[in-house]
């Protein structure tokens, strides 16, 4: 059997959600024939980096656009829109023809059987990240012939709000924890001995705290060096020059950092570095500021403060896409950001039975590492004929949230 492992995007975080898996299928099952295909160099550089330091040799095939058409639209259109994410199916259909199954960590391989035909091909979806954003859930997630989930929490809500029969359902746990370093790392800043704060705010405009209250967050730390700041947010907010998000039909510009900032000895700024990805930050941090990014869970590792900026009044309490603003306090804006952080410190044993709650529906962690799990249920799906039953959608328990968007897709 042909399995291929795709990595389609901008940027190289998607990679540790699954090629720990595709590592793992190599080990257990050496008969199979496993293919990983990467969209560019700096994925390529990536994937191979970890074969490398885990001393393993997997095939790698780096796709291209192929036809006149893509290429074009590509070059004219890429500041804005993901051409090239969407044209490499379309032009590389002879390649994903050629497998048994495709195992991927986002939602755009489904165009390989809603519009190009390729029914026969099993789609594996692994998910990247354990969030709590209605995106996640909704009934695309139903295309997939089998879907690979961190927690209940995950497998409850694609039950209940996309329609995923329970049979297409594995529990694995989090490959990408397998990564995870025994000792958190340390930035060169934090040899100050102040307590360091992670700010991570989410791409999309009409979610994020960035594009209304985030520069005023940066002149915060550098008027208030009482903490340190890194300043890592989701890899795609500086990737172009304009984020459009489709549902919203909204542009917004992410801009430019200042200069200052980018000086200041008690900041740290990183704007899509593999440390942005690798849980190098949620790591190190001591203190999380943030609002709907799923680095929210992988921060909650080693549970620390939280403090959450709700940047668009929104009414969260008992929206489940919201759950994790149970974790710490929530502002509506930065104007008393100083006294905030000092209550998030103060206020942390309270917020520690929800984080621990929260972090446990989110990842079913056993002795057996995830990516091992993961591939023995890759197999499992692998073996079982192919069987399309949905299961009826039920109104979720929360109001849900519209929340597609090109980036976030």
């Amino acid at each position: 059997m042909k399995i291929g492992f795709l990595f389609n995007h901008d940027q190289i975080h998607q990679v540790a959600h699954s090629l720990p898996i595709a590592m793992a299928l190599a080990l257990q099952a050496p008969s199979q024939d496993i293919v990983i295909a990467t969209t560019s160099r700096r994925l390529t550089d990536e994937v191979r980096r970890h074969l490398t330091a885990a001393g393993m040799d997997i095939p790698i095939k780096q796709l291209g656009l192929r036809t006149r058409l893509t290429r074009f639209a590509a070059r004219h259109l890429e500041a804005v829109l993901p051409v090239s994410k969407v044209g490499i199916y379309r032009d590389n259909l002879d390649f994903f023809g050629s497998l048994d199954a495709l195992v991927v960590a986002e939602k755009t391989s489904l165009l390989l059987k809603t519009r190009y035909g390729l029914d026969g091909l099993r789609l594996i979806h692994t998910r990247h990240g354990a969030g709590d954003r209605a995106i996640g859930f909704n009934k695309s997630s139903a295309g997939f012939d089998h879907v690979l989930v961190s927690g209940p929490k995950i497998r409850e809500r694609l039950i209940q709000e996309a329609g995923v029969a329970p049979e297409r359902l594995s529990t694995v746990g989090y490959p990408k924890f397998d990564l995870m370093p025994a000792v958190p790392p340390r930035l060169p800043m934090q040899a100050n001995g102040k307590p360091t704060v992670l700010y991570n705010p989410h791409v999309s405009p009409h979610l994020s705290s960035w594009y209304r209250h985030g520069r005023a967050v940066l002149e915060h730390f550098l008027h208030d060096d009482r903490y340190n700041l890194i300043f890592a947010p989701h890899v795609m907010l500086f990737h172009r020059r304009f984020v459009l998000t489709i549902d919203k039909l909204r542009v917004d510009r992410p801009g430019l950092i200042d200069q200052q900032v980018l000086d200041a000895p008690n900041i740290h700024v990183d704007l899509g570095s593999r440390a942005c990805t690798d849980m190098t930050y949620t790591a190190a941090a001591d203190i999380y500021l943030g609002d709907v990014s799923s680095q929210i869970y992988e921060f909650l590792y080693r549970p620390r403060p939280c403090l959450f900026l709700n940047s668009h009044g929104v009414e969260w309490q008992g929206d489940a896409n919201y759950a994790h603003w149970r974790t710490g306090p929530v502002i509506e804006n930065p104007e008393n950001l100083g006294a905030a952080l000092d209550r998030a410190v103060a206020s942390h044993a309270d917020y520690l039975p929800v984080q621990r709650e929260l972090f446990g529906r989110s990842f079913d962690l056993t002795d057996q590492p995830s990516a091992s799990r993961a591939a023995d249920a890759v197999l499992s799906a692998l073996e079982r004929p192919t069987v399309r039953s949905v299961v009826p959608l039920r109104p979720a328990a929360a109001r849900p949230v519209d929340q597609s968007s090109v980036v976030a897709a």
